[in-house]
């Protein structure tokens, strides 16, 4: 690499699990002896790891590449992930880009920037040659878990990996089965692949080595873990064996399926303090038709008695919800049904998401298209339906304790220190002193809009 080290900036969009593949990446290069950047730093080398769920996601991938071209023109331009999985020539196409790899050569991402550095001029590589294949929606077959294996012989769990960070992410699971009809992610991320459980538990030994206070279980299809294992493995049993380790961390689990979510699992959320009281999971449609429509396997009945039996056996517990604005056939009654079901339920929150057609999908070729103003005004309809829902969450925790990560400074405010607690509330709290990566018992004290206030509980 000659004697200055080179520079790399990551650019992650999209989930959770590309925040983990890209701190997985970040320790890699640094082991490597590579200097990183900050956001608005010049690097020699541009890494954009891309989203491609909506059309809004793949507008603002393409949105960065040209950004991060634009700030370091003589810079080699990688773009990896589910975006170049599935449509490499896309990307390819955008002048300055030197590298596009997919999700299948993704852990090899280190070595092909390593080889393309001691070159010069720098490669260019083409979907044929260090990517996915060029065919469009070809489903990859990677060894996931040997990819991951070679992240963690280059120091995955590294301090610099969530370096500035009080919470980790841990990808246990990758890949999806369902093809929800206007999904593009299983063609992006190819079919279920579970880490193995004593790999899990080493894992999260090691954050808890490195002063890591929470991690969150991650996965594509995170309640599919352990479908591809033997002996009847599954989240419920993996978290039976993370609770024997009696480690110091705090668990949190992201977005679960509702067929998913057993009595088992919410009565130990119910009763264990280092699982966090936090449930996301995705509706998306409040109208049976539509559901089926979209090849989700629940009815809106089964969807709200889940949310009442986490409710009745958790009553703190935040429960998050993904909905989906104007799907095709998605008439006026159909719209009432989900705007009426979320109305009446006791969740937490919202995340919504205007549909937009995705080539290759089932759903991009329906008929019934809704017409992106009515899109629109029915996506900030259940905005203001999880505005609602949020306030009334917050407020039901007042004079509640709570036990808050902090995360240091609120903004620039001294003397205001922000951490969130378990059932994920965003909480502000007055201290003398600067805390970060400490848990801190807090009261709830005062709800204003989305600020939650609490006080300090004295020894």
């Amino acid at each position: 690499m000659g004697e200055e080290a080179k520079r790399f900036k990551i650019i992650t969009l999209g989930c959770k699990v590309n925040q983990f593949e890209s701190a997985c990446l970040r320790g890699a290069l640094l082991h490597a002896g590579w200097r990183e950047v900050l956001k608005d730093g010049c690097a020699d080398v541009n890494i954009v790891n891309s989203c491609i769920v909506t059309q809004r996601a793949s507008y603002q991938t393409r949105q960065a590449i040209r950004k991060v071209i634009k700030e370091s023109p003589s810079a080699t331009t990688a773009v990896i992930g589910c975006y170049a999985q599935v449509f490499p020539e896309e990307l390819s196409g955008i002048e300055g880009v030197s590298l596009v790899v997919g999700n299948t050569m993704k852990s090899r991402v280190p070595d092909i920037l390593l080889d393309t550095h001691t070159s010069a001029p720098p490669l260019a590589r083409n979907p044929s040659q260090a990517c996915c294949p060029t065919t469009q929606f070809s489903s990859p077959q990677p060894s996931w878990e040997g990819e991951l294996s070679d992240s963690l012989r280059s120091t995955t769990l590294s301090v610099e990996m969530f370096s500035g960070r009080t919470r980790g992410f841990l990808k246990i699971q990758d890949g999806c089965d369902s093809f929800c009809s206007y999904c593009i992610v299983p063609f992006a991320r190819g079919h279920l692949r579970s880490l193995h459980p004593q790999a899990a538990i080493s894992m999260l030994r090691s954050f808890a080595d490195k002063g890591y206070k929470e991690v969150v279980l991650t996965g594509i299809h995170l309640g599919k873990y352990g479908t591809d294992l033997q002996n009847g493995m599954n989240l419920y049993e993996l978290l039976k064996l993370i609770k024997e380790e009696g480690l110091p961390l705090r668990i949190r689990l992201s977005s679960l399926e509702p067929k998913e979510i057993e009595s088992d699992l919410i009565d130990m959320v119910a009763s264990e303090p280092w699982l966090c009281r936090h449930f996301h999971i995705p509706l998306q449609s409040g109208d049976d038709l539509i559901l089926r429509t979209m090849n989700r396997k629940y009815t809106s009945r089964e969807f709200a008695a889940l949310i009442h039996r986490i409710k009745e056996r958790v009553p703190l517990a935040a429960i998050g919800v993904d909905v989906m604005a104007g799907f095709p056939g998605e008439d006026d009654r159909a719209f009432k049904n989900t705007f009426d079901l979320l109305t009446e339920l006791p969740v937490s929150y919202l995340h919504v998401f205007p549909f937009s057609p995705r080539k290759g999908t089932t759903a991009s070729t329906l008929s019934g298209r809704v017409n992106e103003k009515e899109i629109k005004r029915r996506a900030d309809l259940l905005r203001g339906v999880g505005a609602v829902k949020r306030q009334i969450f917050y407020t039901s925790c007042l004079e509640k304790e709570f036990q808050v990560l902090a995360e240091g400074r609120k903004s620039r405010e001294r003397g205001i220190i922000r951490g969130f607690s378990d059932n994920y509330l965003p909480v502000s709290f007055p201290s003398t002193q600067l805390l970060k990566n400490e848990f801190v018992n807090v009261v709830i004290k005062k709800v204003e809009k989305n600020e939650v206030m609490g006080a300090v509980i004295p020894g």
